[in-house]
């Protein structure tokens, strides 16, 4: 059985998801098709990237996996097929796999240029349908990558700059919010690798200012403060995120995407 997974900013209430995988089963009929979400935030590179890095990795050898985030879609930016850890990546060549070309070295990158491999006809503004979704379906029975189009160096691709968190000159790190969740926890772009180094260099429990609001360590689940009270915790992705138990966190903190998260001893 062959495994691709879906990940977009398309929502639920249009018919954009159910035509991709029409053009998946007609090529693969026995695929299974996995949503991870379609509820990326309209146009939101940064937000699809961080969710397809931490997605990944609890699907099988072989999965292929279709990443329609696409402002350019139409315009000169070209599709992408990157295979890594034996696993492959269809995406637009627009920094939505800077994360996961951090991940591992790529077995191979390829831009897809190979016509064969499209549906007859390709809208101007639905690749998505017209290219990804075919060219994912034959790569799911067995067609080589690099029989899609030429190979390409890492450094050929579009990467985004200032994805991840970073320390400051004082020692802090600082990083941002990148998702808001259906509960209103507040997911940041401070992985969990940067949160113990500076937890290690200081006796005192950690500080995370966001806002005008200061949190005062880490909890290890939700429960852990009384209800409506901020925390601060490492999420199942691995990274920092700020909630409120039985709350919004969103909407109590009066905060949003792209707010400044600092953490410091």
């Amino acid at each position: 059985m062959s495994i691709i997974t879906l990940l977009t900013d398309f929502g639920t209430s249009a018919e954009y998801a159910g035509l991709m995988k029409g053009v998946i089963l007609s090529i693969n009929p026995s695929a299974a098709i996995v949503d991870i979400t379609h509820q990326i935030d309209s146009q939101d590179i940064v937000q699809a990237a961080f969710t397809i890095c931490s997605s990944y990795e609890y699907f099988p050898d072989s999965t292929v996996h279709l990443i329609v985030v696409d402002p350019g879609v139409g315009s000169q930016r070209s599709l992408l097929a990157f295979e890594m850890k034996k696993q492959f990546f269809i995406a637009p060549d627009n920094g939505v796999l800077t994360l996961l070309f951090d991940e591992g070295k790529p077995t191979a990158l390829v831009r897809i240029t190979n016509t064969k491999y499209f549906l007859a006809s390709v809208s101007q503004t639905f690749h998505g349908r017209d290219i990804i979704a075919p060219v994912g379906a034959h790569l799911s029975v067995g067609l080589e990558v690099r029989k899609l189009g030429d190979e390409i160096c890492l450094q050929d691709a579009v990467q985004l700059d200032n994805l991840c968190a970073h320390f400051s000159e004082k020692g802090e790190l600082v990083g941002k919010i990148v998702a808001v969740d259906n509960f209103g926890n507040l997911i940041t772009n401070i992985d969990f690798r940067k949160l113990e180094k500076i937890r290690q260099a200081g006796q005192e429990l950690i500080q995370i200012k966001i806002g005008s609001h200061v949190i005062r360590g880490l909890s290890e689940t939700y429960s852990r403060v009384e209800s409506n009270t901020s925390l601060a915790l490492v999420g199942s992705r691995g990274y920092l995120e700020i909630a409120v138990n039985m709350g919004n966190a969103a909407q109590v903190l009066n905060v949003e995407k792209g707010t400044e998260v600092r953490v410091m001893v």
